[in-house]
C-alpha cells in the first residue's frame, strides 16, 4: 500500500491518537487508557482506543472517546498480519498521528503498519520483563522499537537499556497510576475503620503494622514475623501485625508463619486475615505499612497506595520500590515519606518500623501529609496522563 505523504500535526490540538490496549478492562492498563483519552480530548485531540471489549468501553464513549474492537494482545503471526493491514487502513482513513502500542503483539503490528508512513509510534513496557529466553526476548523486543518508549520505572528502564540496547534518550519513565481519589484520607469512613479493627480482634490502644500482599515466600512475610520478635522483645506488646492478602495456594507457608509466631511467643499479636476487598479502609486502619518483598514486586502499588492514604511506608530496596517513596539518601531526612531496608535484614526492618511507630503526633501528621502530596504528584491518574500527554506533545513538536 502506497500512502501519500501529508504534513505532520505539530500540536495535540487537532491530532488523532490511537491507543492499542489488550482490553478496556478495569485494570491499570485499561484505566490508564481511559484517563489518557480524557486528557487528550481536553487538549483538543481526537482519542481512539482499540482493543478487546471491557467494562470501561462505556466510560470512554461517555466523554467522547472512540473505541474500536480489535484483538491486539496476540502472539499469532496470522492475527498480527491481519492487524497490520487493518492498522494501515485505519491510519490512512482516520489520519492517525500517533499510535501507542501497549502489548508486544500490538507493537509488532504497529511497527509494520507505520513503516514509511508519517506516523509516530509510542510503546509501553509492562511492569515486569519476561525471562531472558530467546523467544520471550525477541517477541517483547517489539516494545523497544518505538520512537518513544515508556517504562513504568527506572528499574525496568535500566533493564530495557541493557537487554535491547535502547538509547536512553528514547525512554521516558512514567509510573503506573493509583486511584488517589479512592485512596484518600478524606474519603475514608472512620466507622468502617473502627469496625474492621474490631473484626481483626484489635484492642483500641493497639497500634497496627499492616503488611499488604499475597502470602508467599518471595513477598517476605516471614521476615516481618522475625522482626516482630525483635520489636516486642523489650516488653511492648501493644502492636498488632496484620497480614492482608490472598493466602490460598500457599497453605504450607501460611502454616509456617503461624508456627514461627508461636515459637517466638507472639502468636497473639499476629493476624493473617486473608484477602480484603476494601484496601483503602484496611490501609487506613494501619499506623505503618510494611512491604517486605524479597524479590522485585510487580509494580510496588502497595507502597504508593499507602502513601496516598498518608501512611508511612517501610519497604525493601528491591525492584522499583526505592522509586516509590522518599527517604535518605535520595531525600533529606525531614522530607522522608518512609524507610528503605535491605531485603531479609531483620534488624533494619525492626528498627525502621519502630522508628515509624515512635513518631509523635506532629511528626506523624507531617510525614503523612508529605506522603499524600508525593503520591498525588507521582501516581495520580491525572499526573500520569499528563506525563504521557507530554510524550505525545514532544513527538509532534520534534520536527517543528
Amino acid at each position: 500500500m502506497v500512502i501519500a505523504a501529508r504534513p505532520r500535526t505539530r500540536s495535540l490540538a487537532g491530532a488523532t491518537i490511537l491507543q492499542l490496549v489488550p482490553a478496556l478492562r478495569d485494570d491499570p492498563v485499561g484505566q490508564a487508557a481511559v484517563d489518557i483519552a480524557l486528557t487528550l480530548l481536553q487538549s483538543g485531540a481526537r482519542a481512539i482506543v482499540a482493543g478487546g471489549e471491557g467494562p470501561l468501553v462505556g466510560e470512554l464513549r461517555a466523554f467522547g472517546g472512540e473505541w474500536l474492537p480489535m484483538i491486539t494482545d496476540t502472539v499469532n503471526p496470522l492475527r498480527i498480519a491481519r492487524n497490520t493491514r487493518h492498522l494501515q487502513k485505519l491510519i490512512a482513513g482516520e489520519r492517525i498521528d500517533i499510535v501507542h502500542a501497549q502489548s508486544a503483539g500490538a507493537a509488532w503490528s504497529a511497527i509494520a503498519a507505520t513503516d514509511r508512513m508519517p506516523v509516530f509510534l509510542v510503546t509501553s513496557f509492562p511492569d515486569r520483563l519476561a525471562g531472558d529466553s530467546w523467544p520471550g526476548t525477541t517477541f517483547r523486543g517489539s516494545l523497544a522499537r518505538g520512537n518513544r518508549v515508556i517504562a513504568p520505572s527506572s528499574y525496568i528502564s535500566r533493564a530495557m537499556i541493557e537487554r535491547y540496547k535502547i538509547p536512553p534518550e528514547r525512554i521516558t519513565v512514567i509510573p503506573r497510576s493509583v486511584d488517589t481519589a479512592r485512596f484518600n484520607p478524606a474519603a475514608i469512613n472512620v466507622e468502617r475503620v473502627a469496625a474492621l479493627r474490631r473484626a481483626w480482634g484489635l484492642l483500641p490502644h493497639m497500634r497496627v503494622v499492616l503488611v499488604p500482599g499475597r502470602i508467599a515466600p518471595w513477598n517476605g512475610q516471614m521476615t516481618v514475623i522475625d522482626a516482630a520478635r525483635l520489636m516486642v522483645g523489650g516488653g511492648d506488646r501493644n502492636i498488632a501485625f496484620v497480614f492482608v492478602g490472598e493466602d490460598r495456594g500457599q497453605v504450607r507457608y501460611r502454616n509456617a508463619l503461624q508456627r514461627r509466631a508461636h515459637e517466638h511467643g507472639i502468636d497473639t499479636l499476629i493476624r493473617l486475615v486473608g484477602h480484603h476487598a476494601d484496601m483503602p479502609t484496611a490501609l487506613a486502619a494501619a499506623d505503618v505499612v510494611v512491604v517486605p518483598s524479597l524479590e522485585p514486586p510487580l509494580s510496588g502499588r502497595a507502597a504508593a497506595e499507602a502513601q496516598a492514604l498518608g501512611r508511612p511506608v517501610v519497604a525493601t530496596s528491591v525492584g522499583a520500590l526505592p522509586e516509590n517513596l522518599l527517604c535518605p539518601p535520595r531525600m533529606r531526612d525531614e522530607l522522608r515519606t518512609g524507610w528503605l531496608v535491605r531485603p531479609g535484614n531483620l534488624g533494619e526492618l525492626a528498627r525502621a518500623t519502630a522508628a515509624a511507630l515512635a513518631l509523635d503526633v506532629t511528626a506523624y501528621e507531617a510525614l503523612g501529609a508529605r506522603a499524600r502530596q508525593f503520591a498525588e504528584f507521582m501516581f495520580s491518574p491525572q499526573s500520569v496522563a499528563e506525563a504521557i500527554r507530554g510524550v505525545y506533545t514532544s513527538l509532534l513538536a520534534r520536527d517543528a
